[in-house]
């Protein structure tokens, strides 16, 4: 059994960390020591290591959960909800860089066409352009 301390130096994370994940139904201590100290076994390591792994993966704490979930009661699951659960994930991922690829292009327009200088920004381009921009 490790104490809170012991398991975030075994996993390179601090200890507020797993509190978090704790605070929020992830991981719950295995045991409470006689001083009362959370406790945790070999599986809140590995459960925590699967977290963290999910996380560094870019999903969020709800699909992390139902990830969990669908670990826990695995025989009540199938491969092909948590392949649909990561091709969404995946398609989220994708949207959001076609808008800031998009973003990129834009601001890099922007930049093109001012100069730079040291003048006033009274003719400033890009300020021009932002106040004539239509939705």
């Amino acid at each position: 059994m490790l104490k809170i301390g012991e398991l975030a130096t075994r996993l390179n994370v601090s200890t507020d960390t797993l509190r978090y994940y704790e605070a929020n139904g992830l991981l719950a201590p295995s045991a409470r020591s006689a001083a009362g100290y959370r406790l945790f076994d070999q599986e809140s390591e590995r459960q925590m290591r699967f977290i963290l792994k999910a996380k560094g993966v870019g999903f969020s704490l709800k699909e992390i959960q139902d990830l969990l979930k669908i670990k826990f009661e695995k025989h009540q699951h199938s491969c092909e909800e948590v392949k649909q659960l990561t091709i969404q994930k995946r398609d989220s991922v994708r949207e959001k860089i076609a808008v800031l690829m998009q973003f990129e292009r834009s601001l890099s327009k922007l930049a093109q066409q001012c100069c730079g200088g040291k003048e006033p920004a009274i003719s400033c381009s890009i300020l021009s352009e932002l106040e004539n921009i239509h939705d």
